[in-house]
């Protein structure tokens, strides 16, 4: 009989609705039933993607036995750390402390008042390699809880300040100064691994913060002349660019990364692939084809692009989390080949050429001699990849698919606009463009319900959950990451397509990000908002783990936003983050990059750029602006007849009816320019 998740629209809690375990989501049941029985919770988090914690489910979770000991003992409660990275946050942070490391699966026992008894991650059915079996810690947790839970409950009294993240934190008394950038870089350096690119060794994560970081510093780097860090940073961002790229990292058929590489080389993947890395490594790869005009990285960002278009969006136009890493329970099945299946799928001709370029061998680099494909050996020319490619593809196309996480998280797909509105800015496509402003039109109407911003959204029909468009489902208070990711997303959605609707949104946002998660007192952001659910502790989130921290991205939204608006107090705001982030930027810079990211725009010099004219008229001189990176500049356009209500836009008219330029510091403009290289001059001056 199915249990209480059968309720739910997540995926991963599904997936668990037909287990013997009487799981409750977390919610006022699971807690109130804690409190009445006087039961510890066990809280188990994961998500759907997540090979270990489909393992333990098979060998744990399914076992009625198990079960049984579970349901007698504890008030068992599933969550999808994706749906409440809240929950998810206090718990991690408990079983770091505790064990000294954290991932998932997350399994955490706690009081009924959700103090951390005891936690670990992954537990087997049986003891092995130290590890305790999950019915030796049931025990030991049931049996501390029955003889001692008063002792426990005064041990763990002041739990709560331990486990508040960064809120423990004193803010510095001013925002860091330039100096610190430099610094950063070369803390970077210190962990850079100069042979396969990225930072430490196996598994491999891509860094895709610390990369926009060292992009944004690189854009400062002048060919032939002594750059110092910022040619270091371009150095570094290049090459790690390259090598995951041409790794098994990067699917070479579908486009699209993998979650991490198990190995140091970017050769073989952890074969999930999550829609916040392919929206972040897109960006990087697009801003590393302005800088360098590298195609093979243009070509890496436009399959990425593709991939989550093709393979990641829903038919209203939002993106989905996540494909799974396993197909027919086996990880990675989907993805590998031997030599004989690319010969049955290519003719003879193009196959021996693929098996030489991508590296396919009889003994493999996989399971059972299987090859992960890698773009390592002598590269055919085009046309003979894309037949390749398409052939691979076709083939592949008949297996078993992995499955996919098909919930819509706010602020991932306020990632993906983000990167789409970039990439159709920086190579001239409007198709992307639309792609991004479909995405947006998703968000605001299916995710908003009662003006108020969800964190997730399902089109799957079930009881219980509160109704938004196109039958769909929108669940949960957004967090502060939702927020920022989809405040900088409005922002570039606006410099790239111009539409005042979306400067309207992006205000709309940055001023919940004020009135609901700001600090009053200490300055920066809580995770949640002041009237989301009570938990132990309110939270700062200050770690870019793995994606940039949600007050990093509030921070650069603010401050993108304050230089279009001319609204100081959404600088103000940001620079609150900005010196909470530098208590430890100095000492971890790859903790807080997306922060320093932020940090670098504020140390620029402000500049504003107005350009009025009907849009045919007006390409030529957007294009200048777009034509390299100007990290710290935004651009406004209109047709110069009415403001729209941009303030960057007011009392711009064209000159002599041509498309016009205006190039401004803190809104004082200098005299209007209607010829590209006339524009280019006054960019570069």
């Amino acid at each position: 009989m199915p249990n209480a998740l059968a309720a739910e629209t997540s995926p991963y809690l599904l997936q668990h609705a037909e287990n013997p375990v009487d799981w409750l989501p977390w919610g006022p049941e699971a807690l109130e039933r804690a409190r009445r029985e006087d039961k510890p919770l066990l809280v188990s988090i994961g998500y759907s993607a997540c090979h270990w914690c489909h393992v333990m489910a098979h060998e744990s979770f399914e076992d009625p036995a198990t079960a049984s000991v579970m349901n007698a003992h504890f008030v068992c409660v599933k969550v999808d750390r994706e749906e409440r990275p809240d929950v998810d946050a206090i718990c991690m942070e408990a079983v770091q402390a505790i064990t000294g490391q954290g991932g998932w699966p997350l399994n955490v026992f706690l009081t009924p008042e959700q103090q951390p008894i005891h936690g670990g991650t992954y537990f087997p059915p049986q003891p092995r390699q130290g590890m305790p079996s999950w019915r030796m810690v049931l025990d030991a947790v049931a049996e501390a809880w029955r003889e001692r839970s008063g002792e426990i409950r005064e041990q763990l009294s002041d739990v709560a300040d331990r486990l508040s993240g960064a809120s423990r934190l004193t803010p510095a008394d001013a925002v860091p100064g330039p100096e610190l950038l430099d610094a950063a870089v070369r803390g970077l350096g210190e962990r850079y691994d100069s042979v396969q690119g990225g930072f430490g060794g196996a598994p491999k994560f891509p860094p895709h913060p610390s990369l926009l970081f060292l992009l944004q510093r690189a854009a400062d780097e002048r060919p032939g002349e002594d750059s110092g860090t910022a040619g270091r940073a371009a150095a570094m961002a290049r090459h790690t660019l390259r090598s995951m790229a041409s790794g098994g990292i990067n699917d070479q058929i579908g486009g699209g990364f993998a979650r991490y590489a198990v190995d140091g080389t970017w050769t073989v993947p952890h074969f999930e692939k999550m829609l916040y890395d392919n929206a972040l490594l897109a960006r990087a790869y697009v801003e590393g084809f302005r800088l360098w005009g590298d195609e093979r990285l243009r070509e890496t960002a436009e399959r990425t692009l593709a991939f989550l278009a093709d393979e990641l969006r829903g038919p209203e136009g939002g993106f989905l989390s996540a494909l799974d890493a396993d197909s027919e329970g086996v990880e990675g099945r989907f993805y590998v080949w031997t030599p004989e299946q690319v010969r049955a799928a290519l003719s003879s001709a193009d196959a021996e050429a693929a098996i030489a370029w991508l590296g396919v061998t009889e003994h493999g680099n996989f399971e059972d001699g299987a090859t992960v494909l890698e773009d390592r050996g002598e590269r055919p020319d085009d046309e003979t990849v894309a037949r390749i490619r398409a052939g691979l593809l076709a083939a592949r196309s008949q297996r078993i698919r992995p499955g996919t996480d098909d919930k819509r998280v706010a602020g991932w797909n306020g990632l993906a606009i983000h990167a789409f509105a970039e990439a159709s800015a920086v190579l001239g496509r409007e198709d992307l463009l639309e792609v991004a402003r479909r995405a947006a039109a998703f968000v605001r109407r299916d995710l908003t319900v009662d003006g108020r911003l969800r964190r997730t959204w399902s089109d799957r029909e079930t009881a219980g959950a509160d109704t938004s468009g196109h039958g769909g489902r929108a669940r949960h208070a957004a967090v502060l990451e939702d927020h920022g990711f989809l405040l900088e997303a409005a922002v570039a959605l606006f410099e790239a397509g111009g539409d005042p609707e979306d400067l309207a949104w992006a205000r709309e946002l940055a001023d919940t990000i004020l009135n609901r998660f700001a600090d009053p007192e200490r300055g920066a952001f809580f995770a949640t908002a002041d009237d989301a659910e009570a938990l132990l502790v309110r939270r700062k989130e200050l770690d870019d783990a793995p994606i940039p921290s949600g007050g990093a991205s509030a921070s650069r939204g603010l401050l993108r936003l304050a230089a279009l608006t001319g609204e100081a107090r959404y600088a103000d705001a940001a620079d609150g983050w900005l010196r909470l982030a530098a208590t430890v930027a100095e000492r971890i810079p790859q903790a807080v990059a997306y922060a320093l990211l932020a940090l670098d725009e504020r140390h620029r010099p402000p500049r504003e750029v107005a350009i009025v004219g009907p849009p045919a008229a007006r390409a030529a001189l957007v294009a200048v602006v777009r034509e390299r990176s100007r990290p710290g500049l935004v651009l406004a356009v209109g047709d110069g007849l009415d403001d729209r209500g941009v303030a960057l836009l007011r009392g711009r008219p064209t000159v002599d009816g041509q498309a016009t330029a205006y190039v401004c510091e803190r809104f004082s403009c200098r005299a209007p320019v209607t010829e590209p290289d006339a524009l280019r001059a006054a960019l570069a001056g």
